[in-house]
């Protein structure tokens, strides 16, 4: 057997091996795999006929900002800044961050920024509220290219402290660990 042919073929097998392991998009899950839609409320529910192409918990902080109130001049209060966390797929691998915008970015590159759609109350007092996001902007080819709604569901922690912000204070950042599973939807 020619040698180049040989080489060829199998880096060509190589090739679709390896892109077996990806999914819908450049999605990360195997797809072997079946994503498994939540069940959240009513309120959080996507467009019929979006389907659900990755799941990833987010592991990380939600940093406020002391700052003057926008709503009392004379008062300060914890604002957000954004969050700071890493993205895990089922397997514990880290697949992307999440960041201010709110944005979350792949390992290959893609990235969705949101914007809130809808909020449903926590599941525990001093976990951020489960949100519906509907998505902004796209860009990249990989898993997040062709995302429109993102589920932030089963909340731990997270949210801004109820002291500690005063003028002394004012710019000080808090940074309060999270934890979250974000489903992506296209």
């Amino acid at each position: 057997m020619n040698q180049h042919f040989s080489a060829g073929l199998i880096t060509l097998v190589s090739v679709s091996l390896l892109s077996g392991c990806v999914g819908r998009h450049g999605s990360h899950q195997n797809q072997t795999e079946s994503l498994e839609v939540p069940n959240a409320p009513a309120a959080l529910s996507v467009q019929p006929g979006q389907v659900l192409t990755l799941i990833a918990k987010g592991t990380g902080v939600q940093i406020y900002v002391c700052a003057i109130s926008k709503n009392d001049a004379g008062r300060y209060e914890w604002t957000l800044k954004g969050p700071e966390a890493d993205l895990i797929s089922s397997h514990g691998k880290t697949i992307g961050k999440h960041y201010a915008g709110p944005t979350w970015e792949a390992g290959d590159g893609s990235k969705v920024v949101g914007h809130v759609k809808a909020i449903a109350k926590e599941s525990e007092a001093n976990s951020i509220p489960w949100l519906l996001l509907d998505a902004t902007s796209n860009s990249g080819s990989g898993v997040f290219a062709h995302t429109t709604s993102i589920q932030r569901l089963f909340t731990v922690s997270g949210k801004a402290p109820v002291d500690g912000c005063d003028q002394d204070r004012a710019g000080k950042e808090a940074r309060i660990s999270y934890t979250a599973q974000y489903y992506f939807y296209d």
